[in-house]
């Protein structure tokens, strides 16, 4: 199967210009780019789209470039925005790609072969470009009609007395404006120096990839000839942005988003979603998907669609180790996993959605379970020792995966997690954290 006809069956292709495909068949391997933004330490959901596009540019022969934008990231690209965003300073943009950079390479191979992936960044070649040079050389060849037509320009054109006085847009400044021509000439830069033939993005970014191809046209000669490729902007079936969590975005990074913070968030995704979202993030086949459809139609409640995107997701994106940490960690809730294999960090996470009770160690040592469940812990969890007693003779309360025998058994003398935590599990569903501090 051909690059376009891959993209077009997982429902990822939103358009091309014409020629692209015909481009891509004829000329083996063309090497295609895509440029992250290094504003933040990791990438993140939204971006894993954009890289799932590099992927599969490799797997059909071709070859993949990430451009990290150490210039331009320093300007900030209008495109969905509606107002100017905070700059970042050099240092903090290189620690950025270096991150940025470590991520790519866990899903495209670098080598030395034609289709071997490469990394580069636009600072390099800017960084000694003057400002009159710029305006000389590029500048003067894309007129401000064509550069205004643009729709991420368009939508912030407005200013404060039509715009973000009316709840819109704050205006554009003339840096952020002048995005689309730093992010055509590194086309062109590209074209030069790699024959690069081939800029892809989300579809937000059509105008400045087209600004790309425009210069190409007109600085690289009558036979100079670029191509541009988007794919659709991966939303919920409700319309709403995809990727990010009540907590904010969902980074790759598992300092950022823990790795079971990341796994939950694909296995809670919605059966409208699924099966979208399995074509777009993960490399099954056609065949292996449509099985997964049809066995998750027979019985919804067993998220089959779900556990096969977050499991292929989690592994790629971490590893196969994580990944079964993860599940573990989920089924300690859903499954009576074992609480006693948790670190700590994912202990809390996995119980950050609970009630968090602190208690002083001094004061809970000398507390037996009835007491410390009731008083001690401000009537939270149980209003009385007595609804502890009868509770426990009822075999329905467990003490970190542990069915409670007597209301009377010393705190002092509980097996606790990492020497501080009591999970309390009140019933089937009803969960409290306790921590002696």
């Amino acid at each position: 199967m051909n690059l376009i006809d891959e993209l077009t069956w997982r429902g990822m292709l939103h358009d091309a210009m014409p020629g692209t495909a015909e481009h891509l068949a004829s000329t083996a391997p063309v090497s295609g780019y895509i440029g992250f933004d290094p504003t933040a330490a990791s990438l993140h959901i939204g971006n894993l789209a954009s890289i799932m596009l590099l992927m599969h540019l490799q797997r059909a022969g071709h070859r993949p470039v990430a451009l990290v934008g150490g210039a331009t990231g320093m300007i900030g690209d209008p495109s969905g925005k509606s107002a100017e965003r905070n700059l970042l300073d050099e240092a903090t943009l290189r620690a950025n790609q270096a991150g940025i950079r470590a991520q790519l390479e866990r899903f495209l191979d670098f080598n030395d072969s034609p289709t071997g992936a490469l990394v580069v960044n636009n600072y390099d070649w800017f960084k000694e470009f003057s400002f009159l040079d710029f305006l000389r050389d590029v500048g003067k060849h894309l007129t401000v009609n064509y550069m205004m037509a643009k729709d991420s320009v368009k939508r912030r054109i407005g200013g404060p007395e039509d715009g973000a006085a009316a709840g819109g847009s704050e205006g554009i400044s003339y840096t952020e404006f002048s995005y689309q021509l730093l992010q055509g000439y590194d086309f062109f830069h590209l074209y030069k120096s790699l024959n690069c033939t081939l800029q892809m993005g989300g579809s937000d970014q059509w105008g400045n990839i087209t600004t790309g191809t425009e210069l190409i046209r007109r600085l690289g000669g009558p036979e100079a000839k670029a191509y541009a490729l988007t794919g659709q902007l991966i939303t919920k079936a409700d319309g709403t942005k995809y990727g990010k969590s009540e907590s904010g975005a969902v980074f790759l990074d598992p300092a950022l988003t823990s790795p079971y913070q990341f796994y939950q968030f694909f296995l809670r995704a919605d059966d409208a979603d699924a099966p979208r979202l399995v074509r777009v993030f993960t490399l099954l086949d056609q065949a292996e998907i449509e099985a997964l459809e049809a066995q998750h139609a027979q019985n919804p409640g067993a998220k089959t669609l779900q556990k096969a995107l977050a499991k292929d997701v989690t592994i790629r994106v971490h590893s196969e180790a994580v990944y079964e940490a993860a599940l573990a960690a989920s089924q300690v809730l859903f499954g009576g996993g074992d609480l006693g294999a948790l670190d700590e960090a994912t202990l809390r996470d996995v119980f950050a959605g609970v009630p968090h009770l602190r208690v002083p160690r001094a004061e809970a040592g000398a507390l037996n379970v009835a007491v410390l469940l009731s008083e001690a812990t401000g009537q939270q969890i149980f209003p009385s020792r007595g609804e502890v007693r009868k509770l426990i003779q009822a075999n329905g309360l467990s003490l970190n995966g542990q069915k409670a025998t007597s209301p009377d058994a010393l705190v002092a003398e509980l097996p606790l997690l990492h020497g501080k935590y009591l999970v309390v599990q009140r019933g089937k569903k009803n969960y409290y954290l306790v921590e002696l501090t």
